[in-house]
C-alpha cells in the first residue's frame, strides 16, 4: 500500500512521529502503559424551574459557548402505564404517526420543512416515560418549536400511515425470530415477570393488527397531556426567552392530565433455578439472559448495585468479560446490568456464546455470580477500579446541549434530586465491600434464577443437562413451553 491509499489518522500519525526530535524518540518506551491522564472535572451547569401557563414544568439550562438549543418534551409515564395488555405496541406506533401529518401539513410537508431548518423531531414512548424533541440552531428554534407543536396539538394520524408502519413492525417481528439475540430478548421478560405483568407483556402479531385509528388518535389525546409533562431547554437561550418561546408555540396545547403513580402488580412467585432452552436449528453461538427481578431506581442500595455490577460485567474489565472472553475465549463479550425504572427492573447477565461451550460458560457464569456475593472477595483494586469507572464517566455526561437535556430529564423521570449529580461522586465512594457483598447475596439470588438460552437444541442440550446446574424447560421462540 503506498501513501496516497493509507488512511489519512495513520499518515498524520506516523508525520507527528518522525517530526519528533531523535531524543524525544528514544524516550518513547512502547513496553510501559502510559499512565492516566488528569481526571476530567465535573461541571454540572445550573438550571431554573417554572410551570408553563399549561400545567407543564419548565426547566432551562443556559450553554453559549455554540448557538445551538435543545429541546425535550418529557412525559412522566409511558406503555406500561397506559398501554392496555391487549393493544401492545399502539404507544410506538402513535409516537411514529406523529410525524405523518398535521391539519395543515401533510407528512411530506412536514419532513421538508425540517430539512429546510436543518433538524429533525424525534418522538417515542418506553415502559415508565415518553418524549418528543430536537436540537436546533438558536436562530433556528422558534420555528421548530412551532413544527413540534403541530405534530403535537394537529397530528390527523393518516389511515394508510398506519397501515405502512404496521406492516413494518410485522415485517420486523419476523425478522427477529431469525436472530438468537432478538429472541432472548424477548422471551427472558416473558419468563422473568409473566404475562400478568406489563413487563413480561410482549407485542405480537395479534396485538398490532388489534390497533386502530381511533386507538391511536385516543391515545395519543389521552397520553400526551401538560399536567404529567416537563418540558427541558438547554443551550444557547436565556429562561426568560425560553419560557417566552415555549408558552407562544405550545398555546394550543389545552391543559389536562396527572402524573401516574407507577403501580405495578404483584411479581411471579420465586421458583427454583432454572434453564429455559429456547431451539435455534443450527445457531453458530448460544445467546445467554441469566437473572431475575431486581429493585427500582429508588432503592438505597442504588449506588453499592452500581459499583457491585460494575465490577462483575459493567466494564471491559469486568470478572464476567475477563474470564468467559479474554481467559476461556468463549465470547466476544458478555456483560451484566440492572434495568433500573420506576418499577423492579430486571437483573440480567448474558452475552453470546459459542455454541460447542455452551455448558463450559453457563458454569462460568455461575461461579462468577456466586463468587461476587462472597465465595470470591472482592479485591481493593477491583473495588478502587470500579468507582473510578464510574465517578470519571460522570463529566461526560455534561458535554452537549442534548446530553446536558438528557441527564436533567433523567432526575425528573426517577424522582431524583437536583443535586444528584453533585453528590455522586461521594455516594459512589462510601460503598464498601460489604455492601458489594451484602448486595450481591440480596439481589442476584443464586437459588432463584431464570437462564435462558437460545440456541441448537440437538448440541447444547445435552451438556448443559450433564453440568446438574438446574433442570432444563424447552420453549419456543414466543417463549411457551413445548
Amino acid at each position: 500500500m503506498n501513501a496516497l491509499n493509507r488512511p489519512l489518522s495513520v499518515i498524520v500519525l506516523a508525520a507527528a512521529l518522525f517530526s519528533l526530535p531523535v531524543a524525544a524518540q528514544q524516550a518513547l518506551d512502547r513496553a510501559k502503559i502510559p499512565p492516566p491522564g488528569k481526571a476530567t472535572e465535573l461541571r454540572v451547569p445550573a438550571w431554573t424551574k417554572t410551570t408553563l401557563s399549561s400545567g407543564a414544568e419548565l426547566i432551562v439550562s443556559e450553554k453559549h459557548d455554540l448557538p445551538l438549543v435543545s429541546f425535550s418534551l418529557i412525559v412522566l409515564g409511558g406503555s406500561d402505564q397506559f398501554e392496555p395488555a391487549n393493544r401492545r405496541g399502539l404507544a410506538s406506533l402513535t409516537a411514529s404517526m406523529m410525524s405523518e401529518g398535521t391539519k395543515t401539513r401533510d407528512g411530506e410537508a412536514l419532513s421538508n420543512a425540517l430539512q429546510l431548518l436543518g433538524t429533525s423531531v424525534n418522538a417515542g414512548i418506553g415502559g415508565d416515560s415518553g418524549a418528543m424533541g430536537f436540537v436546533s440552531t438558536t436562530g433556528k428554534f422558534a420555528q421548530t418549536l412551532d413544527l413540534l407543536a403541530d405534530m403535537l396539538v394537529n397530528s390527523t394520524f393518516p389511515a394508510p400511515a398506519l397501515d405502512r408502519l404496521r406492516a413494518q413492525r410485522l415485517v420486523a417481528l419476523n425478522a427477529a425470530r431469525a436472530q438468537p439475540g432478538a429472541i432472548a430478548r424477548r422471551v427472558f421478560p416473558k419468563v422473568l415477570f409473566g404475562t400478568a405483568h406489563p413487563f413480561g407483556q410482549l407485542t405480537t402479531e395479534e396485538t398490532l393488527a388489534a390497533i386502530t385509528r381511533d386507538d391511536v388518535v385516543a391515545f395519543q389525546k389521552a397520553y400526551f397531556q401538560p399536567g404529567r409533562a416537563v418540558v427541558i431547554v438547554s443551550g444557547d437561550v436565556t429562561p426568560a426567552t425560553a419560557k417566552a418561546t415555549v408558552e407562544k408555540a405550545l398555546a394550543g396545547w389545552p391543559a389536562g392530565g396527572g402524573k401516574p403513580d407507577f403501580s405495578y402488580p404483584a411479581l411471579p412467585a420465586k421458583a427454583p433455578t432454572t434453564i429455559y432452552l429456547v431451539d435455534k436449528p443450527g445457531a453458530a453461538q448460544s445467546t445467554f439472559a441469566i437473572g431475575n427481578p431486581g429493585p427500582p431506581r429508588n432503592t438505597p442500595d442504588y449506588y453499592a448495585l452500581e459499583v457491585m455490577n460494575t465490577l462483575l460485567g459493567g466494564m471491559f474489565q469486568s470478572r464476567l468479560n475477563a474470564n468467559i472472553r479474554e481467559e476461556k475465549g468463549l465470547s466476544y463479550g458478555v456483560s451484566s446490568s440492572f434495568a433500573f425504572g420506576k418499577g423492579p427492573g430486571a437483573f440480567r447477565a448474558g452475552g453470546d456464546i459459542i455454541s460447542a461451550k455452551s455448558d463450559v460458560a453457563l458454569v462460568e457464569f455461575m461461579k462468577e455470580l456466586r463468587g461476587v456475593g462472597g465465595s470470591r472477595p472482592v479485591t481493593d483494586e477491583e473495588l478502587a477500579t470500579s468507582k473510578s469507572s464510574l465517578v470519571q464517566s460522570l463529566p461526560g455526561v455534561f458535554g452537549s446541549v442534548s446530553s446536558i437535556g438528557a441527564a436533567i430529564g433523567m432526575l425528573r423521570t426517577q424522582g431524583q434530586p437536583d443535586d444528584y449529580y453533585q453528590q455522586y461522586g461521594k455516594s459512589i465512594n462510601a460503598v464498601t465491600k460489604a455492601d458489594l457483598v451484602r448486595v450481591a447475596k440480596q439481589y442476584i439470588d443464586v437459588d432463584h434464577l431464570s437462564i435462558v438460552i437460545v440456541g441448537d437444541r440437538a448440541t447444547i442440550e445435552a451438556p448443559l443437562k450433564a453440568t446438574g446446574i438446574a433442570p432444563i424447560v424447552v420453549l419456543d421462540i414466543e417463549g411457551n413451553r413445548k
